[in-house]
C-alpha cells in the first residue's frame, strides 16, 4: 500500500509562487505514474499534472501549461509541482496521487488512481 502525504500549500498573492511536494511510502514509488489534482469550493475535482515513471514525460491541463512544473525524484519518493504565476482561479486543495495504470490517457482520469494523498490548500489572494 502506498500512502501519500503533500505539503507546501498556503496563502501567496496574485503573481507569486509555491513548490508543493508530495512524499511517498513504500518501494515502489518508481513503478507508478503520479498526477496531481485538484479542487475547488464547489466544483468537481480536476486533472492539474501528470509524470510517467521515469519523470522523462509530464501532463498539463491546458489552464496551467507555462506555469506549473511537474517533477519527480524517485530516489526521495517526492513529486513537485512547482506553480508559477499564480492566479485567482488557482484556489483549490491540491491532491496527489499515484497510478498503476499503463493506457495513455489513464492519467487524466482520477478513478485511474489507486492511493491520494489528504491534500494541501493553496490559496491565492489578490
Amino acid at each position: 500500500q502506498v500512502q501519500l502525504v503533500e505539503s507546501g500549500g498556503g496563502l501567496v498573492q496574485v503573481g507569486g509562487s509555491l513548490r508543493l511536494s508530495c512524499a511517498a511510502s513504500g518501494r515502489t514509488f518508481s513503478n507508478y505514474r503520479m498526477g496531481w489534482f485538484r479542487q475547488a469550493p464547489g466544483k468537481e475535482r480536476e486533472f492539474v499534472a501528470a509524470i510517467n515513471w521515469s519523470g522523462s514525460s509530464t501532463y498539463y491541463t491546458d489552464s496551467v501549461k507555462g506555469r506549473f512544473t511537474i517533477s519527480r525524484d524517485n530516489a526521495k519518493n517526492t513529486v513537485y509541482l512547482q506553480l508559477n504565476s499564480l492566479k485567482p482561479e488557482d484556489t483549490a486543495v491540491y491532491y496527489c496521487a499515484a497510478s498503476r495504470s499503463t493506457a495513455p490517457s489513464a492519467i487524466y482520469y482520477s478513478d485511474n488512481y489507486f492511493a491520494w494523498g489528504q491534500g494541501t490548500q493553496v490559496t491565492v489572494s489578490s
